[in-house]
This record gives C-alpha cells, sequence and structure tokens, in this order.
C-alpha cells in the first residue's frame, strides 16, 4: 500500500544486545511468533556470524515464521554475508542486511579506511549479497554523522549493486527531529535511483528523541521504520514500536500514513517480552507502561468517568489493555471513589461516602496508594451496604 510505513522489528537484534536482555532461542522462537501475530513487516532476527547461538536462533525463526520477511545482519565481509544466508536461505521471504559505519570519526577510529574504501566495501559486499538473496538492505552506521554528500554517493552506489532499501541510522542518538527530518528530504532528493529503493530510518534514543526523529523521517519520505518492542536497544533503546505505531494512527491527519500492525497485540507483545527478560518498562511508559491508562487525579477521574475521551487519545482496548485504571489515592475525588466502591459491589452514596472518603484519603497520606483489597476493608469496618446481587451471590 502507498499509505503504508513498513514496521522493521529488530527486538530480537538490536533489542536483545541491551544488557539484561538475552533470550535463548525457544524464547526468541516465543516472541518471533507473536511478532507475526502483531503484523510487523520485517523481523530482524539476529547477527549470524556473532556466535553459534545467534545462527541458530535466526535460523529457526526463518523457518518457523511465515508471512513476514526474516532479516539477518552482516558487516560488508563475505564471510559474514555467506553466514547470514545460510541462516536465513530456507525463510519465506529472507533479507540479507549489510552495514559499513560511514561517518569520519568512526572511519578514522574504527575501521582506520577511507571513505573511497568504505564505499568500494558497501558496493562489494551488497553485490555478493544480492547474488545470494533477492532482498538487499544496505545501512551507512551513524549515518547522522556522515557528510551528507557523501551518504548520497555510497546509497546511490549500492542502490545501483542492488540494494533496496537504504537505511539511515542515527546510530547514536544524536539528531534533533528538525535535523534528521532535513538530512532524509537531502538524501530522498538526491539520491540516484531512489525511485527503485525504499528509505529506511532507524534512530536511537539517547536524547529521547528516537520516536520524533523516526516521524520526522517519516514526513520526509521515510517508508520503513526499525524500532524495538518497548523501545529496548543498545544504551538507552531503540524507538519504541507502540509510539511509532500509535503516533501514526492517533494523528493520521498529520502524517497520511498507517501500519498494518494489529494494535490490540501491542500490550500482550508488551508483556510477553518483560515477562521472557524480566526486565519491565517504567511505569508511565508511553502505551505500555501500567500508569499509561491509569487516573488518580480527582478531575481527570471524573472527566473520564463522564467521557474517556476528556483525557484518554486513544482507548486502552484499542492496544490490547483490557481497561483503564482508576486509581484511588490521595489526589482522586469522591466520584471516583464512589465508582470504585461500586465496581468491588458497595452500595456507597452520601454520608457513607463522606466517611469512606476521608479514611481513604487519610490512609492514602499514609501509604500513597489505596488498593482494592483497602476499600474493601474500610468499607466493612463503615457497614456499606453490598448491593443485592452481591448479597444474593453470597447467601447462595
Amino acid at each position: 500500500m502507498k499509505n503504508q510505513i513498513i514496521i522493521f522489528d529488530t527486538t530480537l537484534r538490536d533489542g536483545e544486545q541491551s544488557p539484561g536482555f538475552s533470550m535463548n532461542l525457544q524464547e526468541k522462537l516465543r516472541l518471533a511468533r507473536q511478532l507475526s501475530l502483531l503484523g510487523v513487516d520485517v523481523i530482524e532476527a539476529g547477527f549470524p556470524i556473532a556466535s553459534q547461538g545467534d545462527f541458530e536462533a535466526v535460523r529457526q525463526v526463518a523457518r518457523s515464521i511465515e508471512g513476514c520477511e526474516v532479516a539477518a545482519l552482516a558487516r560488508t565481509k563475505k564471510e559474514d554475508i555467506d553466514r547470514a544466508w545460510e541462516a536465513l536461505k530456507d525463510a519465506d521471504k529472507p533479507r540479507i542486511h549489510t552495514f559499513i559505519a560511514t561517518s569520519d570519526i568512526h572511519l578514522t577510529y574504527k575501521l582506520n579506511i577511507t571513505r573511497e574504501q568504505a564505499l568500494k566495501n558497501a558496493v562489494e559486499a551488497v553485490s555478493y549479497a544480492r547474488e545470494r538473496c533477492e532482498v538487499i538492505e544496505f545501512s551507512a552506521e551513524d549515518a547522522s554523522r556522515t557528510d551528507a554528500a557523501f551518504l548520497v554517493d555510497i546509497y546511490s552506489a549500492v542502490i545501483e549493486a542492488g540494494a533496496s532499501i537504504i537505511n539511515v541510522p542515527d546510530t547514536v542518538g544524536y539528531a534533533v527531529p528538525w535535523e534528521y527530518g532535513a538530512m532524509i528530504k537531502y538524501l530522498h532528493e538526491r539520491i540516484s535511483g531512489m525511485e527503485k529503493a525504499i528509505l529506511s530510518v532507524h534512530c536511537h534514543n539517547d536524547l529521547g528523541l528516537a520516536v520524533a526523529n523516526s516521524l520526522a523521517g517519516v514526513l520526509n519520505g521515510a517508508l520503513q521504520i526499525e524500532c524495538t518492542v518497548n523501545g529496548i536497544g543498545e544504551r538507552a533503546g531503540n524507538a519504541s514500536l507502540e509510539e511509532i505505531v500509535m503516533a501514526l494512527r492517533t494523528r493520521h491527519q498529520q502524517f497520511g500514513r498507517d501500519t498494518k500492525i494489529d494494535s490490540e497485540q501491542i500490550y500482550p507483545t508488551s508483556r510477553m517480552l518483560t515477562e521472557i527478560t524480566g526486565n519491565d518498562v517504567q511505569r508511565n511508559k508511553a502505551i505500555v507502561g501500567v500508569n499509561a491508562f491509569a487516573h488518580e487525579a480527582g478531575i481527570h477521574q471524573d472527566g473520564v468517568i463522564k467521557n474517556p475521551l476528556t483525557y484518554e487519545i486513544m482507548t486502552p482496548e484499542s492496544v490490547g489493555v483490557p481497561v483503564n485504571q482508576l486509581v484511588i489515592g490521595k489526589h482522586s475525588g469522591r466520584r471516583a471513589l464512589c465508582k470504585k466502591a461500586s465496581d468491588l459491589g458497595y452500595d456507597c452514596s452520601g454520608d457513607l461516602l463522606n466517611s469512606l472518603y476521608e479514611s481513604v484519603t487519610a490512609m492514602a497520606d499514609r501509604k500513597k496508594i489505596v488498593y482494592d483489597s483497602d476499600i474493601t476493608t474500610l468499607c466493612t469496618e463503615l457497614n456499606v451496604p453490598r448491593f443485592d446481587s452481591y448479597n444474593t451471590h453470597l447467601s447462595a
């Protein structure tokens, strides 16, 4: 589809490189199947040359997943490409993703080669990979700190050599949105053969701008976004898949593009990743944090009870969260407390509600959050009657 953004998920590769997020073979397979159910277009399953474990994981994901592409990472070295292809060759839709650093700081201090050598290596690698695999992606590592004219040269050359996806990584999270968007526009307008290729963005979150930079890329011609579930990845992480998807969907009039992601699978996918890795997201994480649809302030609670749109720009159900949460704390109002008590089966109004409210606020000052069990205890102590349906159920 012309207006569809390709979601390239690199949770199993770049995400897993984050300290404390390693996964074994069975865990990777489990998550890969969930990513396929989520509806991602591409699963980057690993870096086969890195280890035997990574090779086997890519091979098993390639053999198990149908419907979406499976990609493997490779440096611009023949042995990397051979290893990647060996792992991918049984895939329904294989993709080799090869890369080389292009910024002067990386060329000088890491690779100790010239720009001309980097371009030559890139072209040779893409040509070699294209002889084996139909779909080749090329990344210029640290593109956001690379001379723009050199990027045009190297991307033009690799497209001619057979690359059909060119990726522009903000590898160290250095870019800001207007700058990154301008670079994407510059490349889109100047790369020779751009009509034969897809422009991709891959942003890191060192300054907390990975999602914003990715969206700036979309506004300026990018058709693929590389991202991870829960935004995991090297250092401060990658662009967050769930934030990307819901920003495009919620603000569709701004972007004019969408994805084929089944958004109701977002929260289940996020929870699966936290279960597998043992690393939960922060409570206030957008879209999937436990506070994302939680309301404690009385004014907010009153509005949400009357119409969720007053304080929720998307429904919790739209991302797979069962229901919003009214968190009872010292900022809560009587309306929210009455609804919470009602949800727990208590018919609380008038003077009883005032008494319960005073007890709850006093407790909230001591323990910050008042749980459902606390409210049940207070209702019992205050002799708040239960609804008939509860009484009938209890006596049956």
